[in-house]
């Protein structure tokens, strides 16, 4: 082979070569995909009240759970307090043993303690309002939550009961369509030797409704009871999937073959509480520039039937990133409603190319739903043109080169 043939064999390995190197992806600028990082944002605690509406008969008191949720990745401590409550009512909030007035909550975990109203002799039928408030001791978080007590008169003319009493101090309860629910009915005899009890429930069809012991998870359809004896019995009802909502009336009997009492029970369905939320397009990646802000859209869609109140947006992202929301929240959202919000990402300056996660979590009433985006940082297209300036340039150069070359 001649001289001349190898310089251009060489010129053509050494431009392919340089083209080769200048193209693949620098293991400087890029870096191996991050581990997926916790998808809890740094901080979210919100309270919820057990059941916000029920209706006792008049002297009954009332007790219900208050729930605190940490659904951020830091513990939280929450003060606590009654801000509001009607007059000849005593309310307290506390735990098995003490008055309460801030709980610890742990990442991650949930702390139940228990509200209490008793009312005075002269308390008389109608609407009573509660407020509960908490906030965390810096005010990042601050949250309310009101319960409204509607006292009903004592029916009048009701079925006498013979040799055994009812008593439930919580004859309706109110929550969503799917939940489940539990009454508490103390079972008295009131006969001079022991018997044998028989339970019965009628509710509406399609609904479960079972007798069981308080904290116990085993169903009975009978009860033996000593001579004057009492025992507390848990009524569990399970609503059917297709429930609307609406008062619906469960009749408790009890008897043996010298006793017989009835109850009502009402629960009352307020709809269930569900969300979803996703990129119209369904596509879940995104393209952005180091220190550039990049935006998509995401729809929230009320897929519950109870109206969902106070959504609200947070984050989990790469350190030093931004995420910005627009609109910030949402008030209400009626069922089967939809809105869409519009999302901003800045990944840091620093970031380096390569592929992160950000996850976009939304925070609706009693429901949650997180839209995972993958999102890819690449190069400044100026780096681009910077490199194909380059490349022209060293083919410029070996294009001389190779011409001084040749005529030698």
């Amino acid at each position: 082979m001649r001289r001349s043939d190898w310089r251009k064999v060489t010129f053509f390995i050494l431009l392919g070569f340089l083209i080769w190197t200048l193209s693949s992806p620098s293991p400087i600028l890029g870096e191996d995909k991050k581990e997926e990082s916790e998808k809890r944002p740094e901080r979210l605690v919100q309270m919820a009240v057990e059941y916000p509406g029920v209706e006792v008969l008049a002297g009954e008191n009332v007790s219900m759970e208050i729930i605190l949720y940490n659904k951020g990745r830091s513990e939280e401590y929450v003060d606590l307090w009654i801000a509001s409550q009607p007059k000849d009512w005593k309310a307290k909030l506390k735990t098995y043993r003490f008055e309460v007035r801030g709980v610890h909550v742990p990442s991650g975990k949930d702390k139940t303690i228990t509200f209490e109203a008793e009312p005075d002799k002269n308390v008389k039928p109608g609407e009573y309002r509660f407020e509960i408030k908490g906030q965390t001791p810096d005010a990042k978080f601050k949250m309310a939550q009101a319960i409204v007590v509607t006292v009903k008169e004592k029916e009048k003319g009701a079925k006498e009961a013979k040799g055994v009493k009812l008593t439930t101090s919580y004859p309706v309860l109110r929550g969503p369509s799917d939940a489940k629910f539990e009454f508490s009915m103390e079972v008295e005899s009131q006969l001079d030797k022991e018997a044998v009890f028989d339970l019965l429930a009628q509710g509406p069809e399609g609904w479960e409704i079972n007798f069981k012991p308080s904290y116990e998870d085993k169903y009975f359809s009978s009860l033996r009871l000593k001579e004057k004896q009492s025992q507390t019995v848990a009524v569990s009802v399970k609503p059917s999937p297709a429930a609307k909502a609406g008062e619906y009336p469960i009749n408790v009997k009890v008897s043996s073959k010298e006793a017989r009492a009835e109850a009502k029970l009402t629960v009352v369905l307020t709809g269930t509480y569900k969300i979803d939320a996703g990129t119209p397009t369904g596509v879940l990646s995104l393209e952005a520039i180091a220190g550039k802000p990049a935006n998509f859209s995401v729809f929230v869609k009320n897929t519950g039937s109870a109206i969902n109140r106070n959504i609200t947006f947070s984050s989990f992202k790469p350190e030093n990133w931004e995420v910005t929301f627009k609109p910030e929240k949402i008030d209400a959202l009626e069922p089967n409603a939809m809105q869409q919000v519009e999302v901003t990402v800045k990944p840091a300056s620093q970031a380096l190319v390569g592929d992160y996660s950000v996850g976009v979590l939304v925070n609706g009433e009693k429901a949650e739903k997180t839209v995972e985006m993958r999102v890819t940082v690449k190069a400044s297209t100026a780096w681009g043109w910077i490199g194909i300036g380059i490349i022209v340039f060293v083919i410029a150069g070996l294009s001389v080169l190779f011409i001084r070359l040749g005529r030698r």
